[in-house]
């Protein structure tokens, strides 16, 4: 093996020493070696403890579950939006946060395929109109024209036939 070759080894992930058995656990660390020069890095330790996600008490819980009814999607999720979407900046210029764009592109999913085109069409000129094209990131934009041309193509075959 040529020297070129061994240093390589020796240098980047390839160098790094996991130490010996013989060292105390908790202190546990790792040793890199470089081109030019080898530090000890201490290992991250795991949290003491891990955070209450919830933050519940058992009964607040049980509360919860009592009251908790699923939410069923049945191709009705169009009604649920309210118009004018987005918010108005004090400036007067119109923004709409990622969950109210995605409320939007998730209607128009649901009624593609359902296969309610007309009515998807519908809410996409309905959306155009109030709030443009400017107003969606575009991503969303080039999804939600995806949708208007793919509904627009089903209509014809439908109605062509």
């Amino acid at each position: 093996m040529s020297l070129e070759a061994e240093e390589t080894l020796e240098s980047g992930l390839l160098g790094i020493g996991l130490g010996s058995d013989s060292e105390d656990e908790s202190s546990t660390t790792i040793t890199t070696t470089t081109n030019t020069k080898s530090e000890v890095v201490p290992e991250c330790a795991a949290p003491a403890t891990k955070a209450d996600r919830t933050a519940l008490s058992e009964e607040a819980f049980q509360e919860l579950k009592k009251t908790y009814r699923v939410k069923v999607e049945n191709g009705e999720f169009h009604r649920h939006l309210q118009f004018p979407i987005g918010s108005t900046a004090a400036d007067g210029s119109r923004t709409i946060n990622k969950p109210e764009a995605q409320e939007i592109l998730h209607a128009v999913e649901e009624l593609y395929f359902f296969r309610r085109y007309e009515e998807a069409v519908a809410l996409l000129q309905k959306v155009w109109a109030d709030a443009g094209e400017g107003l969606f990131d575009r991503d969303t934009t080039a999804l939600l024209r995806l949708y208007e041309t793919r509904c627009g193509e089903r209509l014809r075959r439908v109605n062509g036939k």
